[in-house]
């Protein structure tokens, strides 16, 4: 009973911690909260154990890194769409000054988005990164590196101002057409 109690517990006073990173790690509200609840899920499954060696919301955040970049969430392919819902919505998004940057950072791979969510917004060292995703610090310097240069790009070629088309002078055209008539006609002349 008094697991539950503190499982209870960590729930209400983390939950809001986890789902937050989840949408850092998804980009998007209704992943963050499938991630948010597989982790608590787990967590449940494994908290007299987690609660006694290691630190609770650091395992939940670990699994959630795990989870989005599984090959289970890489093959789902489902896209859930309807309209939008009368009731407004009172959850703190991304403010419209950050809306390119997630949009830019919503296209990165799943590995470069997960590997800058944990550098930038979880502060976390190259080895530390490392070992959460099981890959070596090499790879994830490398999946920074890429990521940042994506970044940079799309968001450079967001706010550069679109390219004008060259103006043509007016009655160009025409003038073309004409002379296009008139050169044709010469040859048909015997």
């Amino acid at each position: 009973m008094e697991d539950d109690s503190r499982f209870t517990e960590f729930v209400a006073e983390r939950a809001n911690v986890l789902m937050r990173y989840g949408y850092a790690l998804s980009g998007n509200p209704h992943d963050a909260a499938d991630l948010t609840q597989e982790v608590l899920i787990r967590l449940h499954r494994a908290w007299a154990r987690v609660r006694s060696k290691e630190d609770p919301e650091r395992y939940a955040k670990v699994i959630m890194a795990r989870l989005h970049i599984s090959r289970w969430r890489l093959r789902r392919r489902e896209h859930v769409s309807w309209a939008l819902p009368e009731v407004p919505l009172h959850d703190t998004l991304p403010s419209d000054g950050d809306q390119d940057l997630w949009h830019a950072l919503a296209g990165l791979p799943r590995k470069q988005r997960a590997v800058l969510v944990l550098r930038f917004y979880e502060q976390l060292a190259d080895a530390e990164i490392a070992d959460l995703l099981k890959i070596s610090q090499g790879t994830v310097r490398s999946h920074a590196s890429l990521g940042l240069a994506r970044l940079r790009s799309e968001m450079a070629a967001r706010r550069a101002p679109p390219a004008k088309a060259p103006s043509t002078p007016a009655g160009h055209d025409r003038m073309t057409r004409a002379q296009a008539h008139t050169t044709s006609a010469e040859r048909n002349l015997p």
